[in-house]
């Protein structure tokens, strides 16, 4: 059994996705559990092992990803036998296959009203709050999902991933402050998170380059320490060095910005000196992380192609503006 199963399929690439769910029948008949009709039965039928859920979970989202809804359904019946229809969790998931055989927003208006209902009984139900908010966002009610986030994130403050959501949704309606107020949060809660950093450092840098206003120096400077941060964290993070060749580009390119600041300012930003190194070093790692994904090396086939090609192009753009 791959042992990508043991892991979220919303992080596996579409490919390895879709080769799971190809292998869904066989894995379904040759798991523990394939012929239990019930609860019972699945306990004392074959031995249960700490993975064996996850990957009947995870093989039932691979499956909705790739469009086998009969393999999902036959996986979310193991998981009804195990742990019964009033697991919160199990709940979660007979609601996501209903919607995803939902035929028109109709249907999919029925089952929001289900959560609802869930809901008005047990409001601190998170998987269903969760499940309520990405349903009406999907429905393009942005505004009314913000607020069902809002209103989960007062009984749960310290659930990093709705506060990330909650910073997505701000950004997707252009509310750059509240977006990075939000992703703060997941910070404080989660400090070493590289991927948060850069991301943190993107909408700065969106922030700044967007609306130019007072903040903006403060802004761009907050921006590269949170690039800086995230590739301090993680050596090969692609997207931190993306971020970082980005930023101290801009700021090579635009002294302007520096000169607006103070130097007794804690985010004044530092000498050319520094951003030129800084600038080089991203340059570097970008180089050296596509070409040896490019080369198939063992080790450094986990970045996505998109990501790698986008690196490529601001390579190739800088050396063409270097060479003029």
């Amino acid at each position: 059994m791959s042992s990508s199963l043991l892991h979220p399929p919303s992080h596996l690439p579409p490919t390895t996705a879709l080769q799971l769910s190809q292998q869904a029948p066989k894995i379904i008949k040759e798991a523990p559990g394939a012929i239990s009709t019930s609860a019972l039965q699945s306990l004392f039928a074959a031995s249960e092992t700490p993975e064996l859920w996850t990957v009947y979970e995870n093989l039932l989202l691979s499956c909705l990803r790739t469009g086998d809804d009969e393999s999902a359904h036959q996986c979310l019946g193991r998981l009804i036998n195990r742990f019964g229809d009033d697991n919160e969790r199990i709940m979660a998931l007979i609601g996501l296959l209903k919607e995803a055989d939902a035929p028109d927003n109709a249907t999919l208006e029925v089952v929001l009203k289900e959560y609802e209902t869930i809901l008005n009984k047990d409001p601190t139900n998170t998987p269903i709050a969760k499940r309520r908010v990405a349903l009406l966002r999907s429905l393009g009610r942005v505004s009314d999902a913000v607020v069902a986030l809002i209103a989960l994130l007062d009984f749960s403050p310290t659930d990093g991933e709705a506060w990330a959501e909650l910073s997505d949704m701000y950004f997707s309606q252009g509310l750059y402050s509240q977006a990075i107020f939000a992703l703060e949060e997941v910070l404080v809660l989660q400090p070493n998170a590289w991927n948060i950093h850069a991301r943190l450092g993107e909408l700065l840098l969106m922030a700044a380059k967007g609306s130019p206003s007072p903040d903006a120096s403060r802004q761009l400077s907050e921006a590269l320490k949170r690039f800086s941060r995230s590739v301090e964290l993680c050596d090969d993070y692609l997207r931190g060095y993306y971020g970082l060749k980005l930023i101290t580009t801009h700021l090579l390119s635009s002294p302007q910005s520096k000169s607006k600041q103070s130097d007794n300012d804690n985010l004044a930003l530092p000498d050319t000196t520094t951003l030129r190194q800084l600038d080089e070093l991203a340059t570097a790692k970008l180089g050296e992380i596509t070409r040896r994904f490019s080369a198939g090396e063992k080790g450094w086939q986990g970045y996505d192609e998109t990501e790698i090609t986008a690196a490529k192009t601001l390579i190739e753009k800088d050396s063409s503006v270097t060479i003029r």
